[in-house]
């Protein structure tokens, strides 16, 4: 069995951040099914886990992740070494100061309204904040919605932009690959049918047809 790297699920959110490889190399690499790599990048699962760098922990070199980004057809290989690799650990959620905490619901606002692309797991990750507490910030009954005005949550100190643009990037993929499916549903249904040659009969035939010559003669001796 080939050896994975330390962490797979953060090996896997870093190379989902910061790279341009495919979920197939990602999962072969970390060793995680390609599924729960496509959900990784678009927030459904790993949340709160902060991507480990594969290359300061000499696991990649940044020549090998540009080999694969220009083949998808091409495998990443792990960095061979006889030194024993540290334990890295995750830092776990996000923690924000008691100073900041108050400012979350108007970062909230702010990522509601500029990127709706954003699934709520990916602002509670962003932010260190609940699904909940985005949802009330949403309807409006958050305790204090009349006072919430939206502000850039970089500028507040609550996200990093580095952060924020992986997520965003993130987002655009998985609605670039709904648009795409989609597409091609939609394409499906809409096929049109196939098209049916009627035989008409040319309009100067239609009422030309040759009447029997009628003798008023005989017509009237007939009758008498």
């Amino acid at each position: 069995m080939a050896a994975l790297p330390l962490m797979p699920k953060a090996t896997a959110v870093w190379l989902i951040d910061h790279t341009n490889l495919t979920f197939d190399q990602i999962a072969e690499f970390c060793g995680l099914h390609k599924l729960e790599v496509q959900a990784i990048a678009d927030g459904e699962v790993a949340i709160g886990i902060n991507g480990l760098d594969p290359i300061v922990n000499g696991q990649l070199t940044q020549e090998e992740i540009k080999r694969c980004e220009g083949d998808p057809r091409a495998r990443l290989k792990m960095v061979r070494t006889d030194l024993p690799q540290p334990v890295a650990r995750s830092k776990g959620p996000r923690y924000t100061p008691v100073s900041k905490r108050a400012d979350k619901p108007d970062a909230i606002a702010y990522l509601i309204k500029n990127h709706p692309e954003l699934l709520d797991a990916q602002v509670a990750r962003l932010l260190g904040t609940t699904k909940d507490t985005i949802a009330k910030v949403r309807d409006r009954t958050h305790w204090n919605a009349n006072n919430i005005k939206p502000h850039n949550p970089v500028l507040l100190g609550l996200t990093k932009q580095s952060d924020l643009d992986a997520a965003l990037k993130r987002a655009q993929r998985r609605v670039a690959r709904e648009q795409k499916k989609a597409g091609k549903s939609g394409a499906a249904e809409t096929a049109p049918a196939p098209e049916t040659t009627a035989v008409e009969q040319p309009a100067e035939d239609i009422g030309s047809q040759e009447q029997p010559d009628i003798d008023p003669d005989t017509m009237f001796r007939g009758m008498g």
